[in-house]
């Protein structure tokens, strides 16, 4: 699979709805279906691989990811999903299993909202988020819609988004970041995903020449900024070891050496997997800003976006628990950092993720590495957490 979009130093570029996404897509199905797969296409593009067998019952217990990448990724982010749900249903192939519930192997579409945004549209639509007519509007960078380029690559299936209901699903996915290798672990189970709260921060002053002006005389936003931006670290800090706080982008305006500053903006990126943690982050730093709001120096906080923490299912963490003890695997609970297709589908139906280490913690990025033996080890974990959900005939 990382051939197809493969880079010079390893990674993978593959972007949803791309030529070389339906060339996955079609590898995909290829392979589901020399595993014996029925294939079921939905309208927003997600690829269900449901795999034959007698005695049916009950809802489908899936897993699955996403196959699409950033433009610089690496070849383990949602890939190993996927072809870890594919390679469970070759393994239950091999050893003539019969489940009472049907396994499915899922491709969720545009999880990584690089040429489409918002990120995990597929799951999104199936799980009610978005409409189907949001999602085909969406355009790239050279304004090519969404429902066009979906069309284009022979992926707007008739099945209607979010009809394809599922009984469980499962999502086995690398840590994207240190700490289970730091620790010496092989496992990650996954009980839920930070909550996440996203700001723009203005500092505002008025743009001089920077030669004339006394120091005394000027409203220069930028000695404001350098008193708020370690009191916005302060907040994480404050809220525990499970808080995340990211300032992403700095920039003066107009951005000229010679000229004073007319306005300084910040974004934050606070992330908590407690619900009531992320709001106590959230009033400190709109007290911070009050505090330095000046008529001097105005300062103006806007909250831009809010995900909550999601929880997945009791039954689901259990699962993976019992899973990660029958194959004898070491293991802890986490919550995860990042967002995933999980997030939207865990609205829908119970819902687990697994985690195992990746070098250094490094993801979205061309040198991303896993080994073939933690590959193996979660896509084991994986297998015993279907067959738990989905029962043994």
């Amino acid at each position: 699979m990382a051939k197809i979009g493969g880079t010079e130093l390893g990674g993978v570029c593959r972007l949803a709805l791309t030529d070389l996404d339906r060339q996955g897509r079609d590898l995909f199905c290829q392979w589901a279906e020399n595993a014996g797969c029925d294939i079921d296409v939905d309208s927003v593009g997600n690829v269900f691989a449901r795999r034959r067998q007698m005695g049916r019952a009950g809802l489908p217990v899936a897993a699955g990811s996403h196959l699409d990448t950033q433009p610089t990724g690496g070849k383990f982010d949602g890939v190993l999903g996927v072809l870890a749900a594919l390679e469970v249903i070759e393994t239950l192939n091999d050893h003539s299993v019969r489940t009472l519930a049907p396994i499915e192997a899922v491709v969720w579409t545009n999880e990584e909202g690089a040429r489409f945004g918002p990120a995990m549209l597929g799951s999104g639509v199936h799980a009610g988020e978005f409409d189907l007519d949001y999602a085909y509007g969406r355009s790239d960078g050279q304004g090519l819609k969404f429902g066009d380029e979906l069309v284009r690559i022979g992926y707007a299936g008739k099945t209607k988004a979010g009809t394809h209901r599922l009984g469980a699903h499962f999502e086995l996915h690398i840590e994207q970041g240190p700490i289970l290798e730091q620790e010496g672990l092989d496992i990650g189970i996954v009980t839920g995903v930070n909550g996440i709260m996203w700001y723009e921060l203005a500092i505002h002053g008025f743009e001089t020449h920077a030669g004339p002006s006394p120091m005394s005389a000027r409203r220069d936003p930028v000695p404001v900024a350098a008193r708020i931006i370690p009191q916005i670290y302060e907040v994480a800090e404050q809220a525990g070891e499970e808080a995340r706080c990211t300032i992403g982008v700095i920039s003066a305006e107009p951005g000229s050496t010679n000229t004073v500053p007319g306005k300084v903006r910040l974004t934050v990126d606070f992330r908590h997997p407690k619900a009531d943690k992320l709001q106590q982050m959230d009033r400190r730093l709109q007290a911070l800003a009050r505090r330095l709001d000046t008529d001097r120096c105005p300062v103006s906080l806007s909250r831009t976006w809010h995900s909550p923490p999601v929880a997945f299912a009791d039954s689901c963490i259990t699962a993976v628990q019992e899973a990660a003890d029958a194959c004898g695997v070491s293991a802890k609970s986490m919550a995860s950092g990042a967002g995933h297709d999980s997030v939207y589908l865990s609205r829908v139906t119970p819902t687990g993720m697994i985690f195992i280490p990746c070098r250094d913690g490094l993801s979205h990025n061309e040198l991303e590495e896993i080994t073939p033996q933690q590959a193996a080890m979660g896509t084991n974990v994986l297998l015993h957490a279907l067959l738990g959900a989905a029962g043994t005939a």
